[in-house]
């Protein structure tokens, strides 16, 4: 494992490819984002961004320009294939089944979660912070990817650990609604407040949809100077990405 680039560490088919960046890729980024932040969104100067997406794309060798997605905390899934349209999809996860797409979740504490099928014609990538966590956003990507959830195989990325993540009474509450086992993600601080551990909250959840095959998660974006964390930089953070690809 480079510095600049994380490859998961799972039995993916032959055709399918992932990658997580870190702050430290082939950026041109200045202080505070320093040196590879890919979101346009965050605050600095979108040329830059544009220019590290460009290197991103070469260092990387993608088939195809990454598939950038509005982010806002909800459930939409977006079907996409390698051709980019003139406005970002408003989504937090999507799919393909076509080869030469490249998905692309930002992340900057949130959980990036990639998916494939056992048989490699079909990934997807989704991204969850704790509304869209809680509101279903993994279990959407599953059944948009219209595949047995059995056969479907998950990915973990860097997102914010327990021991950097607290919360208040409300998070807990969202999850609990769902299911009562989540009361084993969080851990009592101070009266009406939790340290949550979202990489334990996505896994239970993609558990219960029937997916059997998760690999990832013992990260911590705040704690891990690789990457950007809100939680650690505020509102001047910027943003790495996961992303997934298919080749013929």
């Amino acid at each position: 494992m480079s510095e600049a680039w994380i490859f998961p560490d799972w039995p993916a088919p032959s055709r399918v490819h992932a990658a997580v960046t870190t702050r430290d890729g082939p950026g041109v980024s200045q202080p505070p984002f320093g040196r590879f932040n890919l979101g346009l969104r965050s605050g600095e100067d979108p040329q830059i961004v544009r220019n590290n997406r460009g290197a991103l794309r070469q260092s990387l060798g993608l088939p195809a320009e990454p598939r950038w997605l509005r982010q806002v905390h909800g459930t939409t899934v977006a079907d996409l294939g390698p051709l980019p349209s003139p406005e970002e999809p408003e989504a937090d996860a999507a799919v393909s089944h076509l080869p030469g797409t490249v998905l692309a979740i930002l992340t900057a504490d949130c959980v990036p979660v990639l998916f494939c099928s056992q048989d490699g014609s079909t990934i997807g990538a989704a991204h969850a912070g704790w509304k869209g966590l809680a509101a279903g956003v993994l279990e959407e990507t599953i059944a948009q990817m219209q595949q047995p959830a059995a056969s479907v195989m998950a990915w973990i990325g860097p997102c914010i650990g327990a021991p950097s993540y607290e919360v208040g009474d409300e998070v807990r509450r969202a999850f609990l609604s769902h299911h009562e086992a989540a009361a084993s993600a969080f851990e009592a601080t101070r009266p009406g407040h939790w340290l949550c551990d979202l990489a334990a909250l996505a896994r239970q959840r993609l558990q219960a949809a029937g997916v059997t095959r998760i690999y990832g998660g013992g990260f911590d974006t705040r704690a891990d100077a690789r990457f950007y964390s809100y939680r650690r930089e505020g509102a001047r953070s910027g943003r790495f990405a996961s992303l997934i690809w298919l080749l013929d």
